[in-house]
């Protein structure tokens, strides 16, 4: 069981007798965090730019300015830092909220699904697409070749299915996380599987103009797809929801990659770590981790003023960063061996681990390569993805930090070390306790009271 760090405590408990293993688990951890903050403002550019695009709906000739869409950018990341940062003083909000946010999209889920098959249904002016469409045609107009379209296709699927790691970083506040983490990661990404191809099904049979998905007159082929295939009036009202549902989610987003933050610099990890380390006694939450990550989300909102695909640009950085911080405990794992892992574990693949392990490398390194590329060749600045550039400034500031202070402070600190002793003590007493989980339950208890400890430092 790993603390809030997540990944990289995977990797430096894996690595503990390698002289280069805490680096590399400093490494992961700034990518992993870093992936949170992007991942936080890509839920943030999607709704902006949904919010944005509803005036578009009713008004073709409107388009929103640069500034006009950073400055609702601010006012979403105001509002969903503010609500993390009050709402968390009860315990019962966060879970009652994650319940009905969830139900909310499941239900969403089903009601959009519902209304664009029944709408195209029984409208006599509109028809469905044939069979062949969906499963079978092939429409590359990007100017890539058809493999490194498909490539770069895949940072849709991709993102989807990403931050699957939420539950590990929220696992010091989880009962029972030895049995309950792997069932909620496994869970997240065969119902978002299931469900995200459903629905895929259910807009390629409602299309009904291929032009207008591809040219859509509000930026978004799918608001498009609703307005046409619902209406106007309905799909506006099922769209207000999805912002309304998208946004309760980016609470979630939030609250998740503040506690990434917290724990990092809990672990010496970041600059200034003891000063953002610190866990508010009163509004019960890490209020200065939860404020830098506002701050730095807030930042990337500048994109807006100066180029046009800045939700290209953040939805790459932030899947690529989690895919590599997804790798980089897998690379731990097969160089330390199989061996190494802490027994009594609740969810193995046995001898099918190895050859999972290889594949997830391979697709990490694919995709990693193709998610940096421009949406098309020889694109116009305007039309560049700057993930690569977002990307390697954050590296060059860890580097610099690692020289600086990171390589005496990460991992060194007072407190770190007695943690992972304490994560690594646990995982002993989980596995002699056997099937019937007390260990788990009371490992739960004994790492989850440091974030209340913290507090009164």
């Amino acid at each position: 069981m790993p603390t809030a760090l997540g990944q990289a405590y995977w990797v430096n408990h894996l690595l503990q007798d390698k002289s280069w293993g805490r680096i590399l688990s400093y490494a992961c951890a700034w990518i992993n965090t870093f992936g949170w903050w992007t991942l936080s403002a890509s839920q943030l550019a999607f709704m902006n730019s949904f919010a944005c695009s509803m005036k578009t709906l009713f008004d073709n000739e409107f388009v929103a300015t640069g500034w006009m869409q950073f400055l609702v950018y601010l006012g979403f990341t105001a509002l969903l830092t503010g609500v993390n940062a009050v709402a968390c003083r009860r315990d019962s909000f966060l879970p009652f909220f994650n319940n009905f946010v969830g139900v909310g999209f499941v239900a969403l889920f089903l009601v959009f699904v519902l209304a664009m098959l029944i709408s195209v249904g029984i409208k006599e002016d509109l028809e469905f697409q044939p069979p062949s469409f969906v499963f079978g045609a092939w429409i590359n107009n990007n100017g890539w070749p058809d493999g490194v379209t498909w490539f770069i296709g895949l940072v849709q699927a991709a993102y989807g299915l990403t931050a699957f790691d939420a539950a590990v970083h929220m696992v010091e506040e989880v009962p029972n996380p030895r049995k309950t983490i792997p069932r909620v990661l496994w869970l997240a990404v065969l119902l978002g599987a299931t469900t995200g191809f459903i629905f895929m099904v259910a807009c390629l049979f409602s299309i009904q103009s291929l032009d207008d998905v591809l040219s859509p007159t509000t930026g978004l082929p799918f608001m498009d797809l609703v307005a046409k295939s619902v209406g106007l009036e309905g799909g506006a009202v099922l769209l207000s929801l999805f912002i309304f549902n998208g946004l309760s989610q980016g609470v979630s987003v939030l609250t998740t990659g503040s506690r990434m933050t917290w724990g990092f610099a809990r672990d010496g990890g970041l600059p200034y770590s003891t000063y953002f380390s610190h866990v508010d006694p009163v509004w019960r939450v890490p209020l200065r981790a939860l404020v830098l990550q506002g701050v730095l989300i807030g930042l990337v909102g500048v994109l807006y003023t100066f180029a046009d695909t800045v939700l290209t640009a953040i939805l790459s950085v932030s899947t690529i960063a989690l895919t590599i911080s997804y790798a980089l405990p897998i690379v731990a794992l097969l160089v330390a061996g199989r061996d190494k892992l802490p027994p009594g574990g609740t969810f193995k693949l046995g001898k099918f681990g190895p050859f999972a392990n290889y594949v997830s490398l391979v697709y990490c390194a694919i995709t990693t390569v193709f998610f940096f590329f421009p949406g098309s060749p020889d694109p116009a600045p305007e039309d560049m993805n700057y993930a690569i550039a977002v990307f390697g400034i954050v590296l060059v500031v860890a580097v610099v930090f690692w020289f600086v202070r990171g390589r005496v402070e990460f991992l060194q600190i007072d407190g770190a070390m007695d943690r992972a002793i304490v994560a690594r003590r646990v995982e002993g007493e989980a596995a002699s306790v056997g099937s019937n989980g007390a260990g788990a339950v009371a490992g739960g208890g004994s790492v989850g009271g440091t974030m209340s400890k913290s507090g009164k430092n």
